[in-house]
C-alpha cells in the first residue's frame, strides 16, 4: 500500500497536505503512482471525453501569412492573443522573420466560421520579428505588444482599435541589437510598470553569420521616472529559447524559468533565476536544490497536474520532452522528472517519420474536450532539414485522463498536419465556449482550426460544460499576472497561474478557460498577485465572466453578432 498525498485547503503562504492510507471508501476517486507516492485528487472526474473534432478553416478565416527565413529563423514563430478592439474577440499577431509581422482583427460571429481582417500599419508591420507577447504596461486598458526581433526589440504601447505606437523612447527600453526569441514579464511590489525579462539566443557577428557564443539575455526593472532604468545582463547565457515567471513555490515571489538550446553550449545547462524586490537578480544552485539538466530546450508550459497548489513545468526539446514536479516536500527547486509516467514524453511521432526523434516546440496545457482534465498541446516540426530528426513531425494533441496520463490523440481530432510547425495558441475565437487551435508553420501559410466538440461545422456542439474568467483590479497591473484562479467542481479543485511568458515565442492576453465537465455551476475565487484571497464566488456555467478585486460576485459578459469596424 502507498501513502496517499492528498491536497487541503492552501493559505497564501503555500501548499497545505493530508498524509492519510488509501482505504477503501474513501473520497478519492482517482489517483497515480509516481516513484512510490499516491498522488490523489479528490472529486475528479472519473471518465474522460475524447477528443473534440477540428474543423480546418485556414481557408476561409481571411489569413494569408508565413513565418520565413534562413538560418536565424529557424527558430521563432510565435503569436499573440489578445484583444485589441474592445470586442472581447481574441485578435492575432503574428510573428513573420524575413516577411513582415502581420496583425490580424478577429471578426468571428458568435459560434460561427473563423473570420478575420488584415490591418496594416508601419508601427506593426515591422521585419525581423520572431515572437510578440501582449502585456498592458501600463494599465490604461488598452494591450501592449512586446515585440522581438532579429536586432532591436520593440515595445508597443496600444491606443486602441488595434492601433499602436511606437513606446521604446517613452518608457526608456532599450531594445538592443540581439537575436530575441523569449519574454515574460511580472510586477514587484507596488511598481508601477512590470518588470521584464528578454531572452536572447546565439551571438551573431557582424555580418550575421554564426558564433558558436550564446548571448545574454536582460531583465529590464521601472525605475522611478515612469520608464525602465539600464539592462540588467542576466549572465551567463546559454542560448535562451523560452523564459517564464512563475511563483513556482508559492511564496509570492515569481522567478525566472529559462529553457536553453544544448546545441550551442558544453557547460550551460537550465536555469532558475530568483528575482526578488530590491535585490539583483540571482542562479539557483546545487547547494538550493537545483539539479543540473541539458536539453535542445524550446518551450516552457506550466500547470498544477498532481493537485498540490504548485505548477508542474513541461518542457520541449528535441526526442523527448520533460514534465518536471517538485521532489516530494522540497522547500527549494529540487525536481523530479514523470513525463514517462504521464505519457507525455512525446519523442518521436505518432505519423510520419515514426522511427526518427521528434522535434517539439511550442507546449500548452488546455481543456480542450471541457471535460475537466487538462490537455497538452505540442508544436512539432523539423528546425529545417536537420539529418536524424523526423521530417514528417505531426503536433501532438494529448488529451489528459482520470489517472492523471494522457492519450495522443491528434489524429482522431483532425489535426494532423506535416507542416514545420512553430508557435502556436489554443483560444475561443468564436466565443462559443470551445478553443480553437492556431499554428504558425515554416514557409507556409498558418493551419487555424475551429473546435466544433463533438458536432460538425454546422451544427457544433460543446462536449462539456465551461467558464470563462478575466481578471480586473485597479492599476498597476490591472489584469491580475500573478494571481491564481481557483475553480471548484464538486470536491475537485483546478488552480491555474495568470502568466505572461512561456511556450515558443508568443502567449495570450484574455480569457482563461475552464472547462467543468457536467457542473451547471462552480465556485469560483481569486490570489491576487500581492497574497490577499478574495471569497468564493459561485458561477453559473458556460458563460463568460469578469472578476473584479473586491467584488463578492462576478459580472457575466454577453456577446453578439456585431464586430466593431477598425
Amino acid at each position: 500500500m502507498g501513502t496517499v498525498v492528498a491536497r487541503t485547503e492552501r493559505g497564501a503562504a503555500g501548499a497545505g497536505w493530508l498524509v492519510a492510507g488509501l482505504l477503501a471508501g474513501s473520497l478519492v476517486t482517482a489517483a497515480l503512482v509516481l516513484g512510490g507516492v499516491t498522488f490523489a485528487r479528490q472529486g475528479i472526474p472519473t471518465v474522460a471525453s475524447g477528443p473534440p473534432s477540428f474543423v480546418d478553416e485556414t481557408g476561409v478565416s481571411g489569413i494569408d501569412h508565413a513565418y520565413d527565413g534562413e538560418f536565424t529563423f529557424f527558430v521563432g514563430g510565435g503569436v499573440a492573443v489578445f484583444d485589441c478592439n474592445d470586442d472581447e474577440r481574441p485578435d492575432l499577431y503574428f510573428a513573420g522573420g524575413s516577411n513582415q509581422a502581420a496583425l490580424f482583427s478577429n471578426e468571428s460571429p458568435v459560434g460561427g466560421e473563423l473570420r478575420f481582417s488584415r490591418i496594416a500599419g508601419a508601427d506593426t508591420d515591422l521585419t525581423q520579428v520572431t515572437g510578440a507577447y501582449p502585456i498592458d504596461v501600463d494599465s490604461d486598458g488598452n494591450v501592449d505588444l512586446a515585440v522581438l526581433r532579429l536586432g532591436e526589440n520593440v515595445v508597443l504601447r496600444g491606443l486602441g482599435g488595434c492601433q499602436f505606437e511606437r513606446a521604446n523612447e517613452a518608457w526608456g527600453i532599450d531594445g538592443g541589437d540581439d537575436w530575441t526569441t523569449a519574454f515574460s514579464a511580472k510586477w514587484e511590489g507596488p511598481a508601477a510598470l512590470p518588470t521584464m525579462a528578454f531572452g536572447n539566443y546565439l551571438a551573431l557577428d557582424e555580418t550575421g553569420g554564426q558564433t558558436g557564443t550564446c548571448s545574454d539575455s536582460f531583465l529590464f526593472r521601472p525605475d522611478d521616472n515612469a520608464g525602465y532604468g539600464p539592462p540588467i545582463a542576466l549572465t551567463p547565457g546559454w542560448c535562451t529559447l523560452s523564459i517564464l515567471f512563475s511563483d513556482w513555490d508559492r511564496t509570492g515571489r515569481s522567478d525566472l524559468r529559462m529553457t536553453n538550446d544544448r546545441h550551442y553550449y558544453r557547460d550551460g545547462e537550465e536555469q532558475l533565476w530568483q528575482v526578488a524586490v530590491d535585490e539583483p537578480p540571482r542562479l539557483y544552485t546545487q547547494d538550493e536544490g537545483w539539479q543540473s539538466m541539458q536539453i535542445w530546450g524550446m518551450g516552457i508550459a506550466s500547470y498544477d497536474l498532481t493537485g498540490d497548489g504548485l505548477p508542474e513545468v513541461y518542457l520541449t526539446s528535441q526526442g523527448d520532452n520533460k514534465l518536471q514536479t517538485l521532489a516530494e516536500g522540497a522547500a527549494q527547486p529540487s525536481y523530479t522528472d514523470i513525463a514517462f509516467e504521464r505519457g507525455v514524453t512525446a519523442h518521436r511521432p505518432f505519423a510520419g517519420d515514426v522511427v526518427l526523434p521528434s522535434t517539439a516546440w511550442h507546449p500548452e496545457f488546455q481543456d480542450v474536450n471541457n471535460d475537466g482534465l487538462i490537455d497538452l498541446f505540442v508544436s512539432k516540426g523539423n528546425v529545417e532539414a536537420m539529418a536524424g530528426y523526423a521530417a514528417e513531425d505531426p503536433s501532438n494533441l494529448l488529451i489528459g485522463q482520470p489517472d492523471g496520463t494522457f492519450v495522443e490523440s491528434a489524429e482522431d481530432a483532425g489535426i494532423l498536419s506535416f507542416a514545420r510547425a512553430r508557435g502556436a495558441a489554443l483560444t475561443d475565437l468564436n466565443l462559443d465556449g470551445m478553443l480553437d487551435l492556431v499554428v504558425v508553420n515554416r514557409r507556409e501559410n498558418i493551419k487555424i482550426w475551429r473546435n466544433v466538440g463533438s458536432g460538425d461545422a454546422i451544427n457544433p456542439a460543446a462536449m462539456g460544460n465551461w467558464i470563462a474568467v478575466q481578471l480586473e483590479q485597479t492599476e498597476p497591473n490591472r489584469d491580475g499576472i500573478g494571481s491564481w484562479v481557483e475553480v471548484r467542481i464538486g470536491r475537485y479543485t483546478l488552480e491555474r497561474e495568470v502568466i505572461v511568458g512561456g511556450g515558443h515565442a508568443g502567449g495570450q492576453n484574455g480569457w482563461l478557460h475552464f472547462g467543468v465537465g457536467n457542473a451547471e455551476t462552480v465556485k469560483m475565487r481569486v490570489q491576487w498577485p500581492d497574497g490577499e484571497i478574495g471569497p468564493w464566488i459561485t458561477v453559473n456555467a458556460n458563460q463568460f465572466v469578469s472578476i473584479d478585486r473586491g467584488a463578492s460576485d462576478a459580472r457575466p459578459q454577453v456577446f453578439d453578432d456585431s464586430v466593431p469596424q477598425n
